[in-house]
Parts: structure tokens; sequence; C-alpha cells
């Protein structure tokens, strides 16, 4: 179940809301916090209901974990309380391994020995990337004394299964939302943010993403001779766009959704299209994922204090990490180690290089670096990679242009002057100066109607559309 479809947006979060609202807030919400864990349940279980189980079995493991590191932590006996966040990694990254990569594995096993090892071809858990992390991260805060073990399962439950952030995060870390699962409170401000968090997401989703991932999705399967050098660059383009859009309009409707339930998350991106550096792109990009990564992978491993040569292996583990978390496959891997390059350019020379450099000069070389690394990313297959690299540079039958190619642009300009807006701040300055500069019933009624065009608007997409992929379901 996705967020932008029928069956979610009329069916399950109208129900939810409900139980959720009628249920009492007392007793440090164990009512509400039993309502949502209870209905992430059914949320999870709606396309595969067999991984309950496997989600079911990784929250009781990690609260009992949890609570054991916890114990020995309490009484300075930290070398047994080593056992259990090992114990809790170990068992959390062979899930994960197993269900996650055990098919990648074995296809390589096979490529290099010549054996024929049959794949189990498991379908992979959703979430389990974004609740695996979590989970670690919980028992591994309690072993630093970051956070205190949570004595009610419910409560652990609750978080471990959150529905708005279970599919495509933000990745929340216990201890940023330990106080709130006991002592958090709804009131109208806080529902009305999340209405409007949630349906312009919604709306970056529907309206942006698809669109653009449509224009992708055409231009990726034309042959040598349809794909001109200005179709290839107009394809990349928009998949740019679609995978911005579709993120970040995941995150926004996560946030949304989860402080109409009194939650207050963290940000997942900051206008990363707006950056100057490669640098400034991850700390804007996906920041949750980076935060853990830095926290609980850079930062043990000696981060940058031990000297240049070490911090430079310590980058290039976290970022084979990153690209082999994104998906079991080579090309994501590339686009790990890809990025690894630039970040150790610019800790290197780099930085200093580009403080010379105007504004301008430095977001055209962040974003072509970041367009070029959306090339890797967007197929498995190394040879459409060389395929399509060709066609960008001129190396194709079709030319560089031809009619339909301008047409495709022709009709399809404003949306690409749409999206490139949308991904700056403009949009919420002109919002804030708007909101700043009416009355307050005056704007109440300009947020109003914005919220019901973009949802009806969003509706009448989904009603008459097709595509509405999702990126990040799978990772």
């Amino acid at each position: 179940m996705v967020f932008s479809s029928f069956v979610f947006l009329f069916r399950f979060l109208p129900c939810i809301l409900i139980l959720y609202f009628i249920v009492p807030g007392c007793y440090k919400n164990i009512f509400r916090n039993l309502v949502l864990f209870l209905c992430s349940i059914i949320f999870y279980a709606w396309g595969e209901p067999v991984y309950i189980v496997l989600m079911l079995f990784s929250t009781v493991v990690d609260y009992i974990n949890g609570g054991l590191t916890g114990y020995f932590v309490n009484r300075d006996k930290k070398n047994i309380a080593k056992i259990f966040v090992i114990l809790s990694a170990i068992i959390n990254l062979m899930l994960l391994g197993f269900f996650k990569y055990a098919d990648f594995a074995i296809s390589v096993w096979n490529s290099v020995t010549g054996m024929n090892v049959v794949s189990p071809n498991l379908a992979l858990p959703i979430g389990i990337s974004f609740y695996t992390f979590q989970t670690m991260s919980y028992t591994i805060d309690i072993y630093r004394k970051n956070a205190l073990p949570e004595k009610n399962i419910i409560n652990f439950g609750a978080y471990i299964s959150m529905f708005p952030q279970l599919i495509a995060g933000p990745i929340v870390k216990y201890k940023d939302i330990s106080v709130q699962l006991r002592e958090r409170k709804t009131n109208i401000e806080k529902v009305s943010y999340g209405v409007i968090r949630f349906v312009t997401g919604l709306g970056k989703k529907v309206l942006l993403a698809n669109q653009a991932g449509e224009i992708f999705s055409n231009i990726s399967v034309y042959s040598q001779s349809q794909l001109t050098t200005m179709a290839a660059w107009i394809g990349m383009f928009a998949y740019a766009f679609q995978i911005y859009f579709d993120f970040s309009g995941y995150s926004d409707m996560a946030i949304g959704l989860m402080a109409v339930f009194g939650f207050d998350i963290n940000e997942n991106f900051m206008y990363p299209y707006q950056s100057k550096s490669i640098t400034e792109f991850w700390r804007r990009w996906h920041i949750s994922l980076g935060t853990w990564f830095r926290e609980y992978v850079y930062i043990p491993l000696g981060g940058n204090k031990k000297g240049k040569l070490r911090t430079y292996i310590n980058i290039l583990a976290v970022w084979f990490l990153t690209g082999l978390w994104h998906g079991a496959s080579f090309n994501f891997i590339a686009w790990g180690l890809y990025f690894c390059v630039f970040l150790i350019f610019e800790k290197a020379v780099g930085n200093k290089i580009l403080e010379k450099l105007p504004s301008f000069m430095r977001r055209i070389y962040a974003m072509l670096v970041v367009y070029f690394g959306w090339f890797l990313f967007a197929w498995q297959e190394i040879p459409s990679h060389r395929l399509y690299l060709k066609a960008m540079f001129g190396r194709t039958e079709a030319g560089i242009i031809d009619n339909a190619t301008l047409y495709l642009l022709t009709v399809n300009i404003i949306l690409f002057i749409i999206l490139f807006v949308g991904s700056t701040e403009l949009p919420k300055k002109c919002a804030m100066f708007i909101y700043g500069h009416t009355g307050n019933i005056l704007s109440q009624i300009i947020v109003s109607v914005y919220v019901v065009f973009v949802l009806l608007l969003s509706v009448s997409y989904l009603v008459n559309g097709t595509y509405n992929p999702f990126l990040y379901f799978r990772f």
C-alpha cells in the first residue's frame, strides 16, 4: 500500500484517524500507541502478510536486547552489555542480508565459480532497510547512554512499525522520539500543519514526480535509432526530478502524518539541488540516512581524527555501504563509489578550489555530478548505461535532435520549468511572503484553498493516470 493510492487515502487513512482520535490520550498515550502499532501491522501486512512475523520477531528481539543492554550498562558492566549490542546487530544484519542480498550474492557466486546454486528469489520485505537501521540504533544508543530502554513493548512496537515512515523514512532514531512516544500532545495547529505538509507531499508525488517519471519511462526504452542526444539529456533531466519529488514527497507525507499523530521528526530534505558542492548535497539529501551512517559507522571508524589516509578509507567504507544499502546490484555500489570519489576530492583539495569560484559555477558543478550520478542509479544493467551515455555525448544513430524530440520538449517545457522552480526555496519564500503580508483570516483562506486545490488535482490525476510507481518502495 502506497500513500498515493485510493485504498490508503480513502479507506486506511480515514479509519486510523477516527480510531486514533476516538481513543483517549491518557496513560502516557498507551492506547493511541496501541492503535498505531496494530494499524501499522495491518498496513505492513497489506501486500505481504507473511512478513508480519519478521517484523514482530525483530521487535521482540530488539526489545529484549535493548532491555538487557540497559540493565548491564546501568550496573557498569559494559563488556556484558556489548554482547547484546553485537547480538542485536548480527541478527538484524543477517535478516537484512538474507532477504535483501541473498539472491545477489548467489548470482555473483555462480558467475565467479561457474556453479548453478539456486536462488531463493525472496520478495523483499517492505521497509526492511529502514526499520533495521532504527532497531540497530536503539540498542547502540542505550549502550552509549544516549537513551533509556523502553519498558513498554507496545510503545516500542509502535516505534518500530510506525507506518508513516516505515516504507521510506525518514529514519527515526529512538533517542529522538522516546519522550514523544509517552508525552506527545495533539492540537489544532499541529494537525493543520500535518495536513498541509501531507497534501504538499502528495502533490509533489502525483503532480510532479509521476509526470517526470512518465517522460523518463518512455525515453528509457527508446531504441538506438530513436534515442537522440537531446532526448537522452531530457530523459535524465526528468529522472533527476522524478527521484527528488518522489522521495521528498514521501518524506513530506511522512512528516505530515507524524505531525497529525503528535510527533515532531527531523527534516529529510533541504533543497539539495541548490547545493554548491557534493559534500553540501549529501547534507541536504536523505538527511536521516547520512546522519545514521555518520553516527554509527563513520565516527566509530575514527571519522577524520586519525589522519588523512584513514579519513579517506572511512569515507570509502561509508559510501560503499551507502551504495549497497540502496540495492543489491553492482550499479548501486558503483553509484556509492562514484560519490565517494568526489567527496574525497573535495575534502582533499576540491573545497579550496570551489571557494574561489562564483556561486553559479559551484552549483553547476554540483548538479552535473549529481546528474550523472542518477545515470548510474537509474538502471541495474551496465550495458544500458553505456548505450545511454553514448547517446548523451552524440554517439547515436538518431542524431542530435529530431522532430519527435522537439515535440517532446515543447509539450513539456512548462512542466520542466515547474519542476526546476519547485526544487528550489522560491515557492517557500513566496508562501512566507504572502503569509506575512496578509491578515490572519485571509492567510487561512489562502492555505485552505491551496490544500483543497492540490488534493482535488492530485485525486483527479490518480483517477485518470496509471503511472504511479515509488522508486524507494523496495529499499
